[in-house]
């Protein structure tokens, strides 16, 4: 995964000032609660609402069911956006968390369902280990909801240190996903 417009350019994270570098940002969404088609397409309305973010590409919709959930826990409906991006990582991750508060996302257990979640999958090819923040998202590679759904968007795209989407929808359980025919998500 390389960067625009130059791949070669300093890291302007870490500086003031100066230009930043335009990185393809890959975030997961999810919903298991309350109205679950009009919950993803709020997302990324309000992801393409997102000053320095441009939407680039947005996934088939999925249905999955839910991986580590409580018992009786609803199937989610699943896509992934994929876009380009000069904000901070843990900008775009601040955003990810007030969209999903902005739909009614309360924390609680994990993997009890929710209204919304949005995942930042990947910024670049950022790698970040911080005791509240982890990129790319652990365990992205092995889940089929954010690798499939990715890859028929954009088989090329990369998750650093893991591959590529394309080659990582082959090797995971494909068995408790499935498009959704008739539901797509619209930039509006």
């Amino acid at each position: 995964m390389t960067e625009t417009p130059n791949p070669h350019i300093i890291d302007a994270d870490t500086l003031t000032g100066g230009l930043r570098p335009i990185r393809r940002v890959v975030l997961a969404l999810g919903s298991n609660l309350g109205d679950r088609a009009a919950n993803l397409q709020g997302a990324l309305n309000a992801l393409a609402d997102t000053p320095d973010v441009e939407v680039v590409g947005v996934s088939p919709v999925y249905e999955t069911a839910p991986v580590g959930a409580p018992e009786g826990s609803p199937d989610f409906l699943n896509a992934v956006v994929v876009a380009d991006s000069t904000l901070h990582a843990r900008t775009l991750l601040e955003r990810a968390l007030a969209i999903e508060d902005a739909f009614g996302r309360v924390r609680t257990e994990p993997g009890a369902p929710r209204t919304l979640d949005v995942d930042l999958v990947v910024v670049g090819d950022k790698v970040i280990n911080e005791d509240d923040f982890v990129l790319p998202h652990p365990r992205a590679h092995e889940r089929a909801f954010v690798v499939v759904p990715w890859s028929a968007v954009d088989g090329d795209g990369e998750i650093p240190g893991h591959g590529r989407v394309g080659d990582l929808a082959h090797g995971v359980d494909v068995r408790t996903i499935t498009r959704v025919d008739g539901l797509e998500l619209r930039l509006e």
